[in-house]
């Protein structure tokens, strides 16, 4: 139970400070508060008038009772009771066994708590304490993919629905994991990098570890165009074990998920290692984003028109290629040289050229994010 939740909600409908304190759990008893065997019951004491203040009992921890704390005067009595009443459901919810649903549905919605409480906390890393990694049998290697669906229809897309048709598309079975109502965590085994290898096993020997990543998030997502309700996003991460870099991994993932919707609007396909640059980018203060902007492209507006940036995009994307570039467009080779002359007659910046690739490129980046229009 998300308590803290409970604490802001408290304090925002009484509109008055709502602290979290811990007594002794000898204090409290003492004081004829209720105890794990009372509590609930009629006639239980749920909260305790301690000088000029309340305090209401939340639950026990090891030796200690957690309370909220509130201002006497500032509580009606009908107040105090319906807080006794809040803080009585919310603990009967906590303890209420899970009712619909698969076992391993339950076990799954186990991580997911744990990660929410590790996030909250403000943790970086975080192992995933025993108990969880057995209960779902996380000791392999396992890849991991987020997926994103902003699912805005009315149809609501269900936990064994899913599932089954991700170890369709897999022909293995995974771990599932809800975060959110929109966000999947997907706990892939590591051999589905051996996937539709068939009769080109050297050929797949000669493919980068990222390749292979890539292929399989792209035929996910394929896959997924077509069975997924409304758009959907997708990232996925090199290979690593569940027990220690699991949530590690997540914040990655969703870093990396951000950072494509970003900076490459209506790509739904996001791959880390091809957003270095978009990540050193994004921490750039806004100030000096536009600083830099202000200072590298004069004529910003008039320099990267729609056809310029698309123009731009594909010479990036092709490695500065001129012809392979012109192929993509379908103009003519001096048609794309015409333009990027008219680029560097404007900014005095020429692409064909390293170090002015790499002040554009960076450029075009910031323009995105800071929609200088």
């Amino acid at each position: 139970m998300d308590w803290e939740l409970v604490r802001q909600q408290l304090e925002q409908a009484l509109n008055i400070p709502v602290t979290t304190v811990k007594w002794p759990w000898e204090d409290w008893r003492r004081m004829g508060g209720a105890t794990p065997d009372t509590e609930g019951a009629a006639g239980a004491i749920r909260s305790i008038r301690s000088d000029e203040e309340l305090v209401f009992f939340v639950q026990k921890e090891d030796r200690d009772v957690v309370l909220f704390k509130v201002v006497h005067e500032g509580v009606s009595e009908a107040e105090r009771q319906l807080i006794e009443l809040v803080l009585d459901t919310k603990m009967k919810q906590e303890k209420k066994p899970a009712s619909s649903g698969s076992d391993e549905e339950r076990k799954a919605g186990l991580v997911r708590e744990w990660l929410r409480q590790q996030q909250e906390l403000g943790y970086s890393h975080a192992e995933m304490p025993d108990t969880l990694v057995s209960q779902l049998s996380l000791y392999s290697t396992k890849i991991p993919l987020l997926l994103y669906g902003d699912n805005t229809t009315s149809r609501r897309v269900h936990y064994t629905d899913l599932k089954k048709l991700l170890e369709s598309f897999f022909d293995s079975e995974l771990t599932l994991i809800p975060l959110t109502d929109k966000e999947w965590l997907i706990l892939a085994p590591e051999k589905i990098l051996a996937m539709d290898a068939g009769d080109d096993r050297e050929d797949l020997q000669d493919e980068s570890m990222e390749d292979k990543l890539a292929a399989i998030g792209y035929g996910l997502h394929e896959m997924l165009e077509s069975e997924w309700v409304g758009e959907s996003h997708l990232a996925i991460h090199y290979p690593m074990m569940p027990a220690k870099s699991l949530y590690t991994a997540v914040l990655q993932l969703r870093e990396t998920i951000m950072l494509g919707r970003t900076f490459h609007v209506g790509s739904n396909m996001h791959l880390p290692w091809e957003l270095q640059l978009e990540k050193l980018v994004h921490l750039i203060p806004e100030s000096e984003k536009a600083s830099f902007l202000e200072r590298v492209l004069k004529r910003l507006d008039v320099a990267l028109d729609a056809e310029t940036m698309t123009t731009l995009e594909q010479f990036f994307h092709l490695d500065c290629n001129v012809s392979e570039t012109a192929k993509k467009l379908y103009i003519h080779r001096n048609t794309l040289l015409y333009r990027l002359d008219k680029f560097k007659q404007e900014t005095g910046l020429d692409v064909r050229t390293f170090n002015d690739a790499v002040i554009v490129k960076i450029a075009m980046l910031l323009y995105k994010v800071t929609k200088r229009k």
